[in-house]
């Protein structure tokens, strides 16, 4: 079908940081959804009609997010793609909800959340948490230490990992956490702390530039990622790239998507990201989803309209084969159908992964189910 320039474009606003301390990854969310619109330019558009999207820099900034989808909302977009912090988007929530508009959601969050108005495409708790601690108290014990970001997301995971810890029989021996524009001070008691404890295993909710102060406050102080381990939920392909493989080496993260996972749709993918982006352009859960996501509007568009109320519903039972495996939106709670996966980080950098699901699991983000029910028990490799 020939390409035409419809009187009446379907207009999109897209909210990532290029700028602030969660730029690193954002960048990779921006450029995912912009490759995810042209390629359905390419294809037709929306019978006919092409997405035009408008790009903010919100800077990390919470205000800003707010600020920015107020913008686009008066100017009539109704549907958004953006956010990574969980402060951001509790930021625009209110916007959207207030507006009438979809938000879609393309980052890994805390859970215990549902509106109407927004579909989330990264990993609930019961498809990354849950499977992260257990995968590391049966391979290197039940000593715990949390450290996290100050806000909101960092909080509420570390709430949900000290439960499953202590229900397992777990010990959690300090829970700390650092600011969002940390500095090399800020990680030395945390470092001292679990240096003082053997055989310790991390948990790291630290996000964007922290997350290499971490590392290399780690392995400065001449810690073993053998016997003491970081896991890590916001420890991505970006952030590695960022540090440099020496840094990560060792370490774990849990995510439903690794650039090593094994499909020709992932292949391809990574081969036209890279083609538009740079041959080393780091891939992470966070950037596959937000590519994903705009394909998922796309097929629901189609099938409906880009009318809120349509799309709502036709995004209900909307798939797609996404790099990381056949993916489909839970019309029930707006989330997504995941394959949760773990992996370790090599001296390259490269995750190399150790445990995965073998089905895409349902996300549950209240944790309704019991985690004893879930994945990790019975799928591992390597």
């Amino acid at each position: 079908m020939p390409v035409q320039q419809a009187e009446t474009p379907i207009r999109v606003g897209v909210l990532f940081s290029q700028s602030g301390v969660t730029a690193v990854v954002e960048q990779t969310q921006r450029n995912a959804v912009a490759m995810a619109i042209d390629e359905v330019n390419a294809d037709g558009g929306i019978d006919g009609r092409l997405i035009v999207a408008d790009y903010a820099d919100p800077r990390s900034d919470p205000k800003k997010y707010r600020e920015a989808a107020q913008a686009m909302v008066d100017a009539g977009i109704r549907i958004l793609f953006g956010c990574y912090m969980s402060s951001t988007r509790k930021a625009v929530l209110p916007v959207v909800e207030q507006a009438g508009a979809l938000l879609f959601y393309p980052t890994l969050y805390e859970g215990f959340e549902f509106s109407p108005n927004c579909f989330y495409g990264g990993a609930s708790p019961n498809q990354n948490s849950i499977g992260l601690a257990r995968y590391l108290m049966r391979t290197y014990g039940p000593d715990f230490y949390l450290i996290g970001s100050n806000y909101v997301f960092p909080y509420e995971s570390n709430r949900i990992m000290r439960d499953f810890i202590e229900t397992e029989g777990g010990r959690v021996h300090q829970e700390r956490y650092v600011p969002l524009a940390s500095s090399d001070e800020d990680f030395a008691r945390a470092i001292a702390e679990i240096s003082s404890q053997p055989r310790m295993t991390v948990l790291s909710t630290v996000v964007g530039d922290g997350t290499a102060r971490l590392y290399r406050a780690y392995r400065e102080a001449g810690l073993d990622p053998d016997v003491t381990p970081i896991g890590s939920l916001t420890t991505g392909e970006p952030e590695v790239a960022l540090m440099g493989g020496a840094l990560a080496e060792g370490h774990y993260t849990a995510a439903p998507y690794f650039e090593t996972v094994k499909t020709e749709a992932n292949r391809a993918f990574l081969r036209r990201y890279r083609s538009r982006f740079g041959a080393h352009a780091p891939v992470s859960a966070c950037t596959e989803a937000a590519y994903v996501q705009v394909h998922m509007m796309a097929i629901a568009a189609r099938d409906a309209s880009d009318n809120v109320d349509d799309l709502r519903t036709a995004l209900g039972v909307a798939e797609f084969d996404a790099p990381q495996g056949r993916v489909r939106i839970d019309g029930d709670n707006h989330h997504t159908w995941l394959w949760p996966r773990i992996a370790r980080a090599d001296a390259s950098g490269t995750f190399r992964i150790v445990s995965e699901s073998r089905t895409a699991l349902k996300p549950d983000p209240y944790l309704i189910t019991p985690p004893s029910a879930d994945w990790a028990p019975s799928a591992t490799v390597a």
